[in-house]
């Protein structure tokens, strides 16, 4: 992973190769603050900061259905220079603002980092289909997927500012893949800290069904290259979906592995299939779970009066975290995210449950699997909402973990896959430093 993403110039082009910021004001040619973000998100909505409006300006949306394209064909190409955009989030020279994204051991917290990448992807999107005739954007852009976020930095130091930046990388008929990056200030200059990859879907006014956006503009080599990634992006997740668990039986690899594991947990005294024991420096993947309760505050709504998708996984990343942290004994660093799916909006006034797991272990590494579900307060009924995967790595080396269950040995294969998807390249290197 360091190897691989601390050479920026093959995931996010870059200022140094002329690209600029998007926007044709000069208000807007340099950084925005990281709270003018979700300031620009509502003003291009039209959303409003008064919870008790939010049934009115739901209402007014419903005037821009006429703004939306009847096909893609309909609408102008953009260039990938034209949704660049710079954030800047100043923990140098705000100390106020930095108690917000500080941990107690002096660290940046990971959770309030994956929330400013969420608004920064949607921010990116609305500029990349910005609409002239419209002085709000008729299109509902949401978070459909968080591919992947690679760490290539040791630590997040709480005292030097950090800059976040981005731009389209691929475009579908509704959807868009947004690459990102996050860099540190060290000494006079920006170092990388992270990438990342979103994809997000355009709805039409009121977020009920897809909308078409504007068409991708490839401009040279290196853009064409990044096209190409995304489609590569694209049918990667489609066979990774296809061969889903859930789907297909496990390979004949994977019933081994299976199969192995249930017998190195029989109890060699009974002879009997029923009789089970744990190896030595091992743990029933039953006893790796952690659980928490949410009631969805207006609060933490976002432009459209749902849970804001940034806060679901700072909440369900903080739970993988002190899962991961329970399990090893020790202070977990976060390595890989991937494989976010937001399956589900989350209303306002729900019950929100997490649920986080071990799943599945190697060296001093931790792959932990959140599932995320709501129960509205009138009903009992369960809705599953979303589904997290992290990477973290150990101080120290983990127990292995071993499940009982043949559920629990598809969920045990399932992060085995999630893990091995990460690990071939970015096993290099153990730099990583990175708390909730």
């Amino acid at each position: 992973m360091f190897y691989r993403l601390c050479t920026f110039n093959k995931g996010l082009l870059i200022p140094g190769r002329g690209l600029t910021q998007g926007s044709q004001d000069p208000k807007e040619q340099g950084p925005l603050h990281i709270h003018e973000v979700r300031v620009k998100l509502r003003e291009i909505v039209g959303a409003s900061t008064n919870w008790r409006d939010h049934v009115k300006a739901v209402e007014e949306r419903k005037l821009l259905h006429g703004f939306l394209a009847k096909s893609q064909e309909g609408l102008p190409p953009r260039r990938m220079k034209d949704s660049y955009t710079e954030v800047l989030l100043p923990l140098g020279g705000q100390p106020e603002l930095r108690e917000k994204y500080l941990t107690v051991q002096n660290t940046v917290r990971f959770g309030r980092i994956l929330e400013d990448l969420d608004s920064l992807g949607v921010l990116i999107c609305y500029k990349h289909s910005k609409i002239q005739a419209a002085q709000r954007s008729p299109l509902s852009i949401v978070t459909a997927l968080v591919d992947k976020i690679d760490m290539c930095k040791k630590s997040i130091s709480p005292e030097q500012d950090i800059k976040f930046s981005g731009h389209v990388s691929w475009v579908g008929k509704t959807s868009m893949e947004v690459k990102m990056q996050m860099l540190q200030l060290h000494g006079d200059e920006y170092t990388p800290v992270l990438g990342a990859t979103f994809v997000m879907v355009a709805r039409d006014s009121e977020n009920k069904g897809p909308a078409f956006v504007n068409p991708l503009l490839i401009e040279s080599p290196e853009e064409e290259e990044l096209f190409a990634q995304g489609e590569l992006n694209k049918g990667r997740r489609i066979a990774f979906s296809s061969t889903s668990l859930l789907k297909v039986a496990p390979s004949a690899e994977e019933r081994t592995t299976i199969h192995e594991m249930f017998l190195n947990t029989l109890d060699s005294k009974t002879i009997s299939f029923r009789s089970r024991v744990l190896p030595p420096n091992a743990v029933w993947m039953e006893d790796s779970k952690l659980k928490s309760l949410l009631v969805c505050h207006p609060q933490e709504r976002n432009i459209f009066n749902r849970i804001f998708g940034g806060f679901l996984m700072r909440k369900a990343y903080e739970l993988a975290w002190a899962t991961a942290c329970s399990f090893g004994g020790s202070r977990p660093f976060v390595v890989a995210v991937d494989d976010i799916m937001f399956q589900k909006p989350v209303e306002v006034g729900s019950l929100l449950f997490l649920s986080s797991q071990v799943c599945f272990t190697q060296d001093n590494y931790i792959q932990v699997r959140v599932h995320s579900e709501v129960a509205s307060l009138q009903s009992k009924e369960h809705t599953t909402t979303n589904v997290f995967h992290f990477t973290f790595m150990s101080e120290k080396e983990v127990p292995l973990v071993f499940p009982k269950t043949y559920g629990e040995s598809m969920l045990y294969l399932d992060g085995k896959r999630h893990f091995n998807s990460w690990a071939p390249v970015n096993l290099m290197t153990k730099n990583y430093l990175v708390e909730p």
